[in-house]
């Protein structure tokens, strides 16, 4: 994924990381709870992205008006313009790994914003974070784990 991607650790959550640890020394496939997972991202992030919030809850910065002005389309839609990065998120589900992403190079500038010092000067945007996990993706995530632990 060469665009952007979020990692989630386990901070504060020993016992399931430790679960996951061991089940991964042993070669345990964990490809279905991270399938699971994925599943529940895209659904989430597509919710989001409707609302125009970042996964804490806080709107996106509004459209510059000069930018307004120049946009061709969906003029009061942040971070629309074709609907390629909303819709262009995938995540890749393995047996010992997982990525959660977009291979859209732009989609790290919109999230974490860029300045006039860099090139192309078209980058000065503000942050408008898009990628990540509410604290309810959390507990959905610890709870697709748990779920996954117990029966493993």
């Amino acid at each position: 994924m060469a665009g952007a991607r979020y990692t989630v650790t386990f901070e504060g959550q020993v016992q399931i990381q430790k679960q996951i640890n061991q089940l991964i020394q042993k070669g345990t496939n964990l490809q279905p709870a991270f399938q699971d997972i994925g599943e529940m991202l895209l659904i989430s992030h597509s919710d989001r992205w409707e609302k125009q919030i970042s996964p804490d809850g806080t709107p996106w910065a509004p459209l510059s008006e000069g930018y307004k002005q120049r946009k061709k389309k969906n003029q009061d839609i942040i971070l629309v313009l074709n609907h390629h990065l909303g819709r262009e998120l995938n995540y890749l589900a393995q047996p010992q790994l997982f990525e959660f992403g977009t291979n859209y190079e732009y989609g790290a500038i919109h999230h974490f914003g860029g300045s006039t010092e860099m090139r192309p000067p078209n980058v000065a945007v503000p942050a408008r974070p898009w990628l990540g996990v509410s604290n309810d993706d959390l507990e959905e995530i610890y709870q697709i784990l748990g779920d996954f632990l117990q029966q493993a």
